[in-house]
């Protein structure tokens, strides 16, 4: 695998950090097709959880521009750029079934915030800071930024963001909802994994659907949503997991999940 992308496996769940400090771990295409890879491989080993973070001061600068410079050529396509590289990647994490956790270590900026945001749920150092940096030049937020931005804040403070370029401290983040949680700098590694390891020996079948409703809830009607949470909530209870947690409830226990997928009734059962 390259080198851009650092892979530490931990039973269970995995670590993925962005490996390009000195270029604040901005994309290259051999980096967008690493993390890909490593993504593929914590699905295909059945993993139960992802964590995403970079190396050094930053978390990411989103796209290494010197790879998109028009001094360079006649014409740069970034459509192909959104729509073969970035598009493909936001598409990846949300589908995955097990939760992914971003720890923001440093400043995320352009899609490099739009790449945190795509993740199910959002720690940042105290010291970092999301920037929309696309407004700089001359570009709208991509990889899913112009809708995260305004489903998590509101149109108002998504226009800001988008048109100021403003930056955003991450202890403002976390209170206008744009993150879970700002963690003191020294601190942050360890809850993140603390949280990636508890999520590994949680129940993932029920994690998978829970990211299912939420992201369909962002375009459903509520009657839609009503029908959608009842086909999840059969398939949730159908689910080893489910009965183990109400064994182990009603026998004041601590739970051993196993994040197995329901099993298919026999023939002749119905659904």
């Amino acid at each position: 695998m390259s080198d851009t992308i650092l892979v530490s496996d931990h039973g269970d769940w995995v670590e993925i950090t962005l490996n390009r400090p000195d270029r604040l771990n901005s994309f290259t295409e051999e980096m967008h097709l690493a993390l890909r890879t490593a993504l593929t491989a914590a699905a295909e080993d059945a993993k139960r959880a992802v964590l995403l973070t970079g190396a050094g001061r930053g978390f990411c600068a989103g796209q290494d521009l010197g790879d998109r410079d028009p001094r360079k050529a006649e014409r740069i396509d970034l459509g192909h750029t959104v729509r073969t590289l970035w598009a493909p990647l936001v598409r990846q994490i949300r589908a995955l079934e097990m939760p992914v956790v971003c720890a923001v270590n440093g400043v995320a900026a352009g899609a490099g915030s739009s790449l945190a945001l795509a993740c199910d749920m959002v720690f940042a150092s105290d010291r970092a800071k999301f920037i929309q940096s696309f407004a700089n030049v001359g570009l709208i937020p991509d990889t899913g930024g112009s809708f995260s931005l305004t489903t998590l804040v509101g149109p108002a403070r998504a226009r800001g963001l988008a048109l100021t370029a403003e930056a955003l401290p991450a202890d403002k983040a976390e209170s206008w909802g744009l993150i879970w949680k700002c963690l003191p700098a020294d601190n942050l590694m360890d809850v993140v994994r603390a949280q990636a390891a508890a999520f590994a020996t949680g129940p993932t079948f029920g994690y998978a659907q829970t990211k299912k409703a939420i992201q369909a809830a962002e375009t459903n009607s509520m009657d839609a949503q009503l029908d959608l949470e009842a086909e999840l909530m059969f398939q949730c209870g159908r689910s080893p997991d489910y009965a183990e947690g109400v064994g182990a409830f009603l026998d004041k226990r601590d739970p051993v999940f196993t994040g197995e997928k329901p099993g298919r009734p026999p023939m002749g059962t119905p659904e």
